[in-house]
């Protein structure tokens, strides 16, 4: 692969930190940059691995995601190189940037993963997060990894219901 394509595909997803209020997934990056067939999967792993040992991202991992949040070199860079990028990609990476605000967000913000703690034992672990700071983490040990599943699914689903039951109950 050019070099010169691989700096493209880095000044992409350079420009989509940047530009996003809330830290974005690899997967989200994924699905922007395969969905407009920019390059493959295996590049873009590779583009991720070269930021990542540059230093222009850091990789933060939360549940069961790996985000990655831009430095201040690779805002330095991007200033730099920026240009590089076509202007119709730049607002195609801004409609799915808008397009997609709240399910980004919603993917930033409220997490969940379970694991293996023990025979027998699975430990569903519900964040919620809210400007970059975590506002509630529960960790429930629960007898089947079936049930640590549907803990976390029905945590996608109802967190907001859940953490407002909380806080009423425990503040009255």
């Amino acid at each position: 692969m050019s070099s010169r394509y691989l700096t493209l595909y880095k000044m992409i997803v350079l420009y989509m930190l940047k530009r996003c209020e809330v830290p974005l997934s690899k997967s989200q990056i994924y699905d922007f940059i395969l969905e407009k067939e920019y390059t493959t999967f295996l590049t873009l792993q590779e583009v991720f691995a070269e930021l990542v040992s540059s230093e222009l991202v850091v990789e933060k991992t939360m549940a069961n995601r790996t985000f990655l949040e831009i430095t201040a070199e690779g805002e330095e860079t991007l200033k730099f190189f920026g240009d590089r990028i076509n202007p119709s990609i730049r607002q195609q990476a801004d409609e799915f940037l808008t397009a997609n605000s709240l399910k980004l967000r919603n993917e930033a913000s409220i997490l969940s993963d379970y694991r293996k703690t023990g025979d027998n034992e699975y430990t569903a672990q519900l964040v919620a997060m809210e400007n970059g700071k975590c506002i509630l983490n529960i960790s429930i040990p629960v007898p089947t990894e079936e049930i640590a599943q549907s803990i976390c699914d029905k945590w996608q689903k109802k967190n907001e219901e859940i953490y407002h039951y909380l806080i009423e109950e425990l503040m009255m």
